[in-house]
């Protein structure tokens, strides 16, 4: 079984099928109703002439019977002409008169037959067909027989029988072409409404559940499906939006719990111990205050309208990061454009982005190195350090939340790269990974950038 990819191809084939197939039926039938008619009026004219043998046929006194045929008849039954015949024959059977040479009848008598009758008769190479009419002369009744010799026919309408087939075949042909292309046509526009409702589908995504199938223009059969699925989208929305709001909620009555906890951990004698606690507490806060940032970015929609000045942003991430880097030893570099980048986004999304880069960076970078920010004038900012780099099966691991290489590892929460990718797509932005030689990652976030 022949299996399609689209619609279109299967509409177009099974069409093509389909006008195949008429045209043959189309053809047969016309050739048979060509074949019919002409049949028709040979049996007409063989009618005809057995009428006109019949209108000399005449009885004499001595009760036998006589036929005297004009000279134009005469010529028609002709030998030398071959092509008509006739003959008449009584109730007995016996042959009166005839224009055979041998004098023989057309066809077989029947005494029972009906007043007229189509016949066609095998004669040695020859077929020959005609009428039977039956007649009653001076108290006698008689069949006359008129027959034609099919070898003989009208050049003309045997040539149109036999070749009407393939002429219509020929014609037929082109006319598939022709309307395979209008099919075509007419098909693309008729699914133009799906494929526009396609490339919709394709945007929709955890980034945009908002987005819906248009069901003004789309086919009555196709729309009970369109709106089924944007039924399904919109139970999809709900679920995020439940989810969101659990995590938001969760993350802000924990915020409290903490603040409370870091109270008392204040006033533990055991200094060492508190330490620890403290630092364990710390992490879990900037655990919640991640997940509150997710929260946030979930429900986010970028102002159109809105600018920002990335190497201004740049800068205050750098200052901002600037005492966490020095303080592990490391140094922070501010590089590229010396003028305002101006690109379309929020200047706080922005800076929250490369703020996560940027302690990520500082993260894994090695002692004594610097952590390099790089602002170009197309609208790309640049984090880079001197870390052991990321291996090429871990790119798609890294923006997933939670996800985290050596889980022992602390002050990581596997959250900070998901918030950076999630920025990116809130802003229509491009997000590379790339290692630097000889060790090192670059992470590269490209905004669209506003022309002066």
């Amino acid at each position: 079984m022949i299996r399609f990819k689209s619609i279109i191809s299967r509409i177009v084939f099974l069409h093509v099928v389909a006008v195949v197939i008429t045209s043959i039926l189309m053809s047969l039938a016309l050739s048979w109703l060509l074949s019919y008619a002409t049949n028709n009026i040979h049996n007409k004219a063989m009618q005809e002439q057995a009428v006109s043998v019949g209108e000399h046929l005449r009885a004499l006194p001595d009760g036998s019977l006589e036929l005297k045929l004009p000279q134009d008849l005469l010529g028609l039954y002709s030998q030398a002409y071959g092509r008509y015949s006739y003959a008449v024959i009584d109730r007995q059977g016996k042959v009166l008169f005839s224009s055979l040479r041998d004098q023989s009848a057309l066809f077989p008598a029947d005494a029972e037959s009906s007043d007229v009758e189509f016949l066609q008769q095998r004669r040695g190479d020859a077929t020959v067909s005609g009428a039977s009419i039956k007649k009653t002369v001076g108290g006698q009744t008689v069949w006359i027989q008129a027959g034609e010799d099919l070898a003989n026919r009208d050049v003309l309408i045997d040539d149109i029988v036999a070749d009407f087939y393939k002429n219509v075949g020929w014609i037929t042909l082109p006319i598939l072409l022709v309307l395979l292309i209008a099919d075509i046509a007419i098909f693309r526009r008729a699914l133009k409404p799906l494929r526009e409702a396609s490339e919709i589908a394709r945007d929709i995504g955890p980034a945009r559940t908002g987005l819906r199938l248009p069901t003004d223009e789309i086919p009555g059969e196709v729309r009970p499906l369109v709106s089924a699925v944007n039924q399904a989208l919109d139970r999809l929305e709900e679920g995020f939006r439940i989810q969101r709001d659990f995590t938001a909620d969760a993350a802000h009555e924990l915020r409290t719990p903490l603040s409370i906890l870091r109270t008392r951990l204040d006033i533990l004698k055991d200094e060492k111990m508190g330490q620890a606690l403290r630092q364990d507490v710390d992490g879990m806060a900037h655990i919640i205050s991640q997940l509150l940032e997710i929260a946030e970015l979930d429900a986010f929609v970028v102002d159109p309208s809105e600018k920002a000045d990335l190497r201004s942003v740049a800068a205050e991430v750098a200052e901002f990061v600037a005492p966490l880097a020095l303080a592990q030893g490391k140094d922070i570099a501010l590089l590229g454009a010396t003028e305002p980048v101006w690109v379309k986004g929020s200047p706080e999304m922005l800076n929250r982005a490369i703020r996560n880069l940027a302690e990520n960076a500082i993260n894994h970078t090695a002692p004594g190195t610097t952590v390099e920010f790089v602002v170009e004038d197309n609208g790309t900012v640049s984090v880079s350090d001197h870390g052991p780099g990321i291996a090429e099966e871990e790119r798609n691991l890294i923006f997933q939340r939670f996800w985290r290489r050596d889980r022992r590892k602390p002050g990581s929460t596997g959250l900070g790269l998901s918030i950076v990718q999630r920025i990116a797509e809130l802003h229509l932005a491009k997000i590379t990974v790339e290692n630097r030689c000889p060790t090192g990652a670059r992470f590269s976030l490209r905004f669209m950038p506003l022309r002066p």
